[in-house]
């Protein structure tokens, strides 16, 4: 991902901060110059986006999972008003910022898998449900009629 910081930020203390909450991600903020950055991107087999590299330029890199990493610096820039995300790679594809954004939204990956995972085990549970409800029904039935006759239910 790359971020613009501008011009007045205070990059060593604001950017620690940002640098201790991407450290359990995973992930690591860098500020680099638009040549060198331009290119180890070229040389790397990275697509052009030259053009939106100007002013101050962080990198924010991650062997991890994307989703938190974004989320991170999503909350970070709301609450420090201080970068802008500008573009995003992921598996040497390029993300738009609205892309980006939309990653940052998203639940984090265990809670979709949770939730795939209950998706998937739903309609199994309702058969469970369907086969075992006429057995249910029946014991209902005996112990109301147990009930009825007042002797005890076996």
């Amino acid at each position: 991902m790359r971020l613009c910081p501008p011009a007045s930020a205070s990059i060593p203390a604001d950017f620690s901060e940002l640098r201790h909450r991407l450290e359990p991600a995973g992930a690591e903020v860098h500020v680099v110059k638009n040549n060198f950055l331009k290119l180890a991107m070229a040389d790397s087999g990275f697509p052009e986006v030259g053009d939106q590299f100007a002013g101050q330029t962080a990198v924010v890199t991650g062997e991890a999972d994307v989703a938190p990493v974004a989320k991170i610096f999503k909350t970070f820039a709301t609450e420090f008003k201080l970068a802008a995300l500008r573009v995003g790679f992921v598996d040497r594809g390029v993300l738009s910022t609205a892309e980006l954004e939309t990653l940052a939204e998203l639940p984090t990956r265990e809670i979709l898998q949770a939730q795939l995972l209950g998706l998937l085990l739903s309609p199994a549970t309702r058969l469970v449900r369907l086969f075992n409800e006429p057995a249910a029904a029946l014991a209902r039935l005996l112990n109301a009629k147990a009930e009825k006759e007042g002797a005890p239910a076996a």
